[in-house]
């Protein structure tokens, strides 16, 4: 896998002095290195234990735990296995992903060790993100069930909604196989991000597309009941 559009981007985030980046999917060092130049942090995106100490050793500020349920391109471990095995080593900043949707999902990832929680799926399904409506529908009408771990969109493993795949004329039982030394990561004519939709196994949680400001007022709620529970 590649990227065409990293040393471009790279240079219109230092040109803006974007305070934090996020990096996946290989070793950042050249990017860590330019981002501490414009004095900006790198947390990256990390489904192994090795992937962790790789990130560490290009100078990472913080990691992020794509674990089992995350939407896109996500790893297989348990939040729980993954936390505590990084926790071991790494005392750090440390982000935890994959099915967080509700107040309650947050407190448990504290409780594991994580220091913050990070919700993707849970916020397209707002009237203010950038997402076509049937996007957010599908989101809101699904459950885990309906999601699905392939390679085929990206040649990285990732979560999408099967509905989505079945929309574009693809048997999400039946796909072919896929040569991941072609994979471009910012090609603009991959099909797959426009017609193929991802999501996380928290989607059975989500029953709106509410404003912001509305799921982060619940969230607060979630949150502050379940520890007082």
């Amino acid at each position: 896998a590649s990227n065409d559009r990293l040393e471009h981007d790279l240079t219109v985030c230092g040109e803006h002095k974007v305070p934090i980046i996020i990096t996946s999917l290989r070793a950042p060092d050249a990017v860590v290195s330019a981002v501490h130049g414009w004095g900006g942090l790198v947390f990256h995106d990390v489904t192994t234990v090795r992937h962790a100490e790789k990130a560490l050793e290009a100078g990472v500020d913080g990691l992020i735990l794509v674990c089992a349920g995350a939407g896109g391109h996500a790893g297989t471990l348990s939040p729980f296995a993954l936390v505590s095995e990084v926790r071991r080593f790494y005392d750090g900043p440390l982000i935890l992903s994959g099915a967080i949707t509700t107040g309650d999902a947050i407190l448990a990832a504290q409780a594991m060790g994580a220091d913050l929680a990070y919700m993707g799926t849970r916020f397209i399904a707002t009237q203010e993100a950038n997402a076509a409506p049937a996007y957010k529908e599908m989101i809101v009408g699904t459950t885990a069930a309906d999601v699905m771990y392939t390679p085929y969109f990206t040649g990285v493993p990732g979560n999408y909604l099967k509905p989505s795949v079945t929309a574009a004329g693809l048997d999400p039982n039946a796909l072919p196989e896929v040569d991941k030394t072609k994979m471009n990561f910012g090609s603009g004519t991959t099909k797959a991000w426009r017609d193929i939709w991802g999501a996380g196994q928290g989607v059975g949680t989500i029953d709106d597309a509410p404003a912001t400001a509305v799921v982060i007022d619940r969230l607060k709620a979630e949150y502050a009941a379940a520890r007082a529970r």
